[in-house]
């Protein structure tokens, strides 16, 4: 086993051999729309219905979305690298060309995403370079794109993005 010295790239590379799912993470707020893209996702627990993201200090996205004081998550398919390619882009039109649907509480959901949950922001804690944000379930469905049929979940796994194996 060898040993790399502690930086933080070598920090980041050991990280990226985890797979994880690609989320959207979406509201509506006081100026329209604001929306980023999001691996850093997890559920916390079922009773209360939590989950968890982390979002970075020099995001100009997250500061809109955290004063809405909520959010719409949309777990995304497989087909869906170049939408995220978007919302992780500084300065994109995020919202163009695309069909959204809203939650309950009215954040935009892209309309073929795996499932979706409508949340509110219970709690936010500073966690170095970005905010530990953990947050509530009110309102969750999986969709018709949820079916096997239509393909499985997009995951980035060594800085790309992937597809799992049938």
């Amino acid at each position: 086993m060898e040993t790399q010295l502690p930086t933080q790239r070598s920090f980041r590379d050991v990280l990226g051999r985890f797979t994880t799912g690609v989320v959207l993470v979406t509201a509506q707020t006081e100026v329209g729309f604001a929306g980023m893209a999001a691996n850093s996702f997890t559920s916390v627990s079922l009773a209360p219905p939590l989950i968890a993201l982390c979002a970075a200090h020099n995001s100009t996205t997250w500061p809109a979305i955290r004063a809405a004081g909520g959010f719409a998550v949309t777990i995304l398919r497989e087909d869906h690298e170049e939408v995220c390619r978007t919302f992780a882009t500084r300065g994109a039109d995020r919202f163009a060309g695309r069909d959204w649907v809203r939650t309950p509480a009215g954040h935009p959901l892209l309309a073929d995403g795996l499932g979706w949950l409508d949340c509110t922001i219970e709690q936010i804690h500073p966690a170095g370079d970005h905010e530990l944000v953990i947050a509530r379930a009110a309102e969750w469905s999986t969709t018709d794109a949820g079916d096997t049929a239509s393909g499985g979940p997009l995951v980035f796994h060594s800085g790309r993005y992937a597809r799992l194996a049938s």
